[in-house]
């Protein structure tokens, strides 16, 4: 022990009295080093502001160079894009030539949105309807198809955000799937244990109207008139003139209407008072509807240097035709608008003879994505057919496009959750009143202690909230188009009336609702049970001892105190136990008669009504221009 605490007492000393090493206090350096600049991070780079960009030369320093100048500038601070830039002929022959290749010119559509309606509808086909935790509402049709000799799952899945489809070989799989199973091919981000059927005969046609919500066949676009030397707002709006060349221009692209009475599509004009100018252009281009307002044609408001009146139409359109009778440059944010987003510029040449020609030059902010068709190079047209044609397709094209930048995308987006929430409580509802399953539990469920209506007062409400999204995206003078609802088979509960006595609200497509009234025992009950039947029960009901039908009274009450506490309607869970339980309980008594009495006659009502409308028109399967763009101009 001494001598290890002799050698221990040594190697202390040692420590203490030699210095460390150069390299090893150079080599502890390093590694601090690295250490501190592991641990560092870059600071971010300053925000930038206006006078940090090097800005584009004004319309005004442009106009003080050598002409020709271009047909668009870009603001000094950028945020729009250009096409279409050279209108310079190389060779005179390049002016005999087309514009444009017929088959180049094609109209943008959503095609998922057709799917349905070309490869379910009239076909054998299941739909199903579930709730996510996470994606929402889901609405899931499927179809077994033969496509040559290989079968194959055709499937949709309808989210609040998009519409999956895909068509599935069943020889990919190794064993047939299940409904869940089949959502998750579509889309992995499905979670649920499982989906309900919908068994309202009537569902393809509610479907239909949800998918094709987004397809349009109505469209306005604004036209503007620019002279040379015209730089603002003021003077463009302040046009009352037409020049020959301009009234040429508009002969191109239609009719000239007069509004009063005016039947066709009136683009949010008005046709009755005259409060929007007399008169407009109008066209059909392959079955679709246009209406455009044009800036000399609307009401000029002495002493108004903004003309509100004519910038209340024009900027509130998404895509708008800036004709220049002259060279003089146009820039976008020369128009204050939340709304306009593209621009078509057109400028002429040669004007009222046979030899006009249109330079054209497109321009779209920075979030509006491509549309085509591609302009030419160079950007010139000859007047024509084929120039009309390119012009509309492509105005269609970038109000198509416009519809996917952030702002219009967020409303869409908004507009979709709401329509497909609708369309997920229409199947529902109906499927539950198919079932039998929308009697008392039902009202009860759906408040009729406080008078609610369930599913409607849910419907009023989306409404009201999509309402209240326009109002704050200042769409205020907007209609609202909603999905065009079908025979909806829920049973309210009006408070003014017995609680035996119900009636079934219905909603026609394009019409009021209305509430079909019934005596206890009416003549349309006879359907389900009879009038024979029912007297049968009611004879052999005097035969039941007082005692007994005290009995079976309170074991009825009891029965209804249970559904107060039962869970929301919109839940698709079948209360397959509390029936059971009361068809145990239950026996012929007077109270259980009337039941029976006014299930029939819901039924048989319901039926009545069916008939009723069944020679009316079909369903409107598009809504006018998607929620997104016509709310905003209407």
């Amino acid at each position: 022990m001494t001598d290890l605490r002799i050698a221990k007492n040594a190697l202390l000393d040692g420590l203490l009295t030699s210095p460390p090493s150069k390299p090893l206090l150079k080599r502890r350096c390093l590694s601090d080093g690295c250490r501190m600049d592991e641990q560092r991070c870059p600071l971010p780079p300053p925000l930038k502001t206006e006078e940090d960009y090097i800005p584009y030369p004004s319309v005004h320093e442009v106009l003080g160079r050598t002409s020709p100048f271009p047909l668009i500038l870009l603001p000094q601070f950028g945020g729009y894009w250009i096409e279409g830039t050279n209108h310079e002929l190389k060779d005179p022959a390049e002016a005999e030539q087309p514009p444009c290749a017929a088959s180049h010119v094609k109209l943008e559509t959503n095609s998922t949105a057709k799917i349905y309606r070309k490869q379910f509808m009239g076909k054998e086909h299941f739909n199903y309807y579930t709730m996510d935790a996470a994606l929402g509402h889901l609405v899931f049709s499927m179809k077994y198809d033969v496509i040559g000799d290989q079968e194959h799952l055709r499937l949709m899945l309808r989210t609040k955000l998009k519409t999956y489809h895909d068509v599935i070989p069943i020889s990919c799989l190794t064993e047939f799937p299940n409904v869940v199973q089949m959502a998750k091919l579509v889309c992995e981000e499905v979670n649920v244990d499982r989906f309900y059927p919908v068994l309202y005969p009537k569902a393809s046609q509610l479907i239909i109207t949800f998918d094709e919500h987004v397809i349009s066949n109505n469209f306005k676009f604004g036209v503007i008139y620019q002279k040379f030397g015209q730089t603002s707002e003021e003077e463009l709006f302040g046009n009352m003139e037409e020049s020959p060349s301009f009234v040429e221009f508009l002969e191109l692209l239609g009719h000239r209407i007069e509004l009063h009475d005016f039947r066709g599509f009136r683009g949010g004009l008005d046709v009755t008072h005259g409060q929007t100018g007399t008169e407009s252009i109008y066209t059909s281009f392959h079955s679709k509807e246009i209406m455009f307002h044009v800036s000399t044609k609307l009401p000029y408001t002495e002493g108004d240097s903004q003309q509100l009146q004519r910038k209340r139409h024009i900027g509130n359109d998404i895509v708008a035709i800036m004709f220049q009778e002259e060279n003089t440059p146009f820039v976008p944010d020369m128009i204050q608008s939340n709304f306009l987003h593209a621009y078509v510029v057109v400028q002429v040449e040669n004007a009222c003879t046979d030899n006009v020609t249109y330079k054209v030059s497109v321009t779209a902010r920075d979030d509006v994505p491509f549309f085509g068709p591609a302009l030419p190079d160079p950007a010139i047209f000859k007047k024509g057919p084929e120039f009309r044609e390119f012009l509309f397709t492509k105005l269609i094209n970038a109000e198509y496009a416009c519809c996917k930048a952030e702002k219009f995308a967020k409303l869409e987006e908004r507009t979709r959750s709401a329509l497909l929430e609708t369309l997920y409580e229409e199947v529902h509802i109906n499927s539950q009143s198919m079932m039998g399953l929308g009697g008392d539990e039902d009202k009860l469920e759906n408040g009729a202690a406080g008078g609610g209506g369930g599913f409607f007062e849910s419907f009023k409400r989306v409404i009201r909230s999509r309402s209240q999204s326009m109002d704050a995206m200042g769409l205020s003078n907007k209609k609202s188009h909603t999905v065009s609802t079908s025979h909806s088979g829920s049973f309210t509960h009006n408070p003014a009336e017995s609680p035996k006595n119900p009636g079934i609200s219905l909603i026609i497509p394009g019409k009021s609702p209305t509430r079909k009234k019934s005596g206890p025992f009416s003549s349309r009950r006879s359907s389900a049970i009879g009038i024979e039947n029912i007297q049968e029960v009611q004879e052999r009901s005097r035969e039941v001892s007082p005692s007994t039908m005290r009995t079976l009274e309170g074991t009825h009450f009891s029965q209804e105190n249970k559904s107060d506490n039962s869970s929301n309607q919109s839940s698709p869970e079948f209360p397959a136990a509390r029936n059971s339980l009361a068809m145990c309980c239950r026996a012929p008594s007077i109270p259980e008669a009337q039941d029976l009495s006014r299930s029939s006659s819901n039924a048989s009502s319901f039926a009545s009504v069916v008939e009723e409308h069944e020679a009316e028109e079909e369903y409107d399967t598009g809504l006018v221009g998607g929620d997104v763009r016509r709310d905003a101009t209407q």
